[in-house]
This record gives structure tokens, C-alpha cells and sequence, in this order.
């Protein structure tokens, strides 16, 4: 726990809320004058045992509860990356989930210029995995341009996905399926996810993968076979980072080289001296 950024965060933002906001008067008379609820009415708003709120301000609240947190997240309308410094400073670890529900489904409008600037083939999806950007390097790799809409149904799902995704059943399934599972644990109640989910469980293959414990989150540095609408196959080197303000929502750049045998050697680890 870190308690100086901790109260430093909470007063600052606890300052910023008029109590009148919340159906409380301020005093006329002697008494209280610091902007801002007081300690006594954030525990009023949140249902909350007198003295609860003071602990986690005062940083006497060790491992408070990730809801407590979200609750006092949510009445602050502290933002996605706040979100984030708040359990990072209470409890010394990344957030269970987004703060808010529409978290992830939108990014700044110049990330389509930056991709568009990659010679690579990229792209970028929402937490839902629906597609938001891509140059025209990522358009290629499909047959007619046709870019898929939502990339994970592209490759659980379609079967031009299937053909594309070479030696798919042990290259892919298994590395993409925990990335399903990942996701809608941070969203359980996204219905697209849980769409997806539903007929991934339909198809017999894939649901007993999807049942096999994968620990794979992520991607990135990751290199599989692949078949291009244009060059043929080859392999892909996947690089995947999220944007900082949409939490979910994910950046890839594929490095494709052909060949059906992987006739080049992968690139040390970067690391500063």
C-alpha cells in the first residue's frame, strides 16, 4: 500500500464533489469548512459503517475490498486510469475489471492515423474484440478486403478464419481460446463476448478446448503459421499493447514473413544495459 499517493488521490478528488450534490447542506454556522463531502458523508452515500471510508483514506484499511474501492471509484467519477492507481495504491495490484461497463469500447480518433502510418499490417479492437482501426496492410491479408468485424469470432468461428489460421487446431484454438475466457472474466456481462462464448460451447472441438485450463492471456511476442490472401503462407510475428485510456481494447501489429517453413531466426530480447 502506498499511503501518501492513496490519500493524496482520494482527497483531492473527495474535494472536488459539492456535498449539496448529493442532497447534503452545507453549514452556515461554525463547523466544518473543507470543500468538498466529508469522510462522514461518503460513508453515508456508500451505506457504510461510520469510520469505514476514513480508514482507506487514511491508509489503515489494509486490503480493502475490490467492490468497497469500486463503489468509492464510481462516486468520485474517478476515470479508467485512476481506476487503475487506486488498487494499485490500496492494494498494490492491477484492477479486477474496468471501472465502467463502456470502458474499452471507444479510443481517440488519431490511433486510425497511427495505424495508419505501420507498414506492417495493424490494427486495433475494442475490448469486445470488434474492430476499430486497421490499415491497409491488415486488408490485404484478407481475400477481396473483407475484414472481419469482430476478430475473435473471425478466428473461432469462421470458417475462412479456419483456412487462413494455419494449423489452426494447434497453433490457434488453444492459444485464442484463454483469451476468450480472460476477457469475459474482466466482462462478464459483455453480450458480445458472451454471444461468441455460447456458440464456441456449441461446437464440440472447441468446447472441449475451451474447457481445457489455459493460462495464455495475451499474444504478444508470439510467432504462428498463417496463410495470406495475397503472399500465400508464411508466419506471423504478433506485438499486441492496449491503448492506456481504453482499458480492453488492444493494438496488434503483424509482422508477416513467407515461406511454409520458418527460414528466419527471431530477434533477441530487447533489454536495456
Amino acid at each position: 500500500m502506498n499511503k501518501t499517493a492513496l490519500r493524496a488521490l482520494l482527497r483531492e478528488r473527495r474535494a472536488l464533489i459539492a456535498p449539496e450534490s448529493h442532497g447534503f447542506s452545507r453549514p452556515t454556522g461554525q463547523g466544518r469548512r473543507a470543500r468538498g463531502l466529508s469522510q462522514h458523508q461518503v460513508d453515508q452515500l456508500l451505506h457504510r459503517a461510520i469510520g469505514t471510508y476514513h480508514r482507506l483514506e487514511s491508509g489503515s484499511y489494509p486490503n480493502p475490498p475490490t467492490a468497497f474501492l469500486r463503489d468509492v471509484a464510481r462516486l468520485f467519477g474517478l476515470n479508467e486510469q485512476e481506476w487503475a492507481s487506486l488498487c494499485r495504491y490500496a492494494l498494490a495490484q492491477e484492477p479486477p475489471g474496468p471501472l465502467y461497463s463502456s470502458s474499452g469500447k471507444e479510443i481517440a480518433g488519431v490511433w486510425q492515423e497511427a495505424v495508419d502510418g505501420i507498414s506492417h499490417m495493424a490494427y486495433v479492437t475494442d475490448a469486445s474484440w470488434e474492430l476499430l482501426a486497421y490499415n491497409d496492410a491488415f486488408a490485404a491479408l484478407f481475400a477481396q478486403g473483407n475484414v472481419p468485424s469482430n476478430t475473435m469470432r473471425w478466428m473461432l468461428l469462421d470458417r475462412n478464419g479456419r483456412e487462413s489460421l494455419t494449423d489452426w487446431r494447434n497453433s490457434w484454438a488453444p492459444m485464442v481460446l484463454p483469451q476468450l475466457r480472460a476477457a469475459l472474466t474482466a466482462r462478464p456481462d459483455d453480450e458480445i463476448l458472451r454471444q461468441i462464448e455460447k456458440e464456441v460451447l456449441t461446437d464440440p472441438e472447441m468446447a472441449t478446448l475451451y474447457e481445457v485450463d489455459g493460462a495464455l492471456i495475451h499474444p504478444d511476442g508470439h510467432e504462428r503459421p498463417l496463410r495470406h490472401a495475397e503472399q500465400g503462407p508464411g508466419w506471423v510475428s504478433i506485438c499486441a499493447a492496449q491503448p492506456m485510456a481504453a482499458p480492453g481494447s488492444r493494438l496488434f501489429i503483424l509482422i508477416f514473413k513467407a515461406g511454409v517453413q520458418r527460414n528466419h531466426t527471431r530477434a533477441p530480447v530487447l533489454r536495456a544495459n
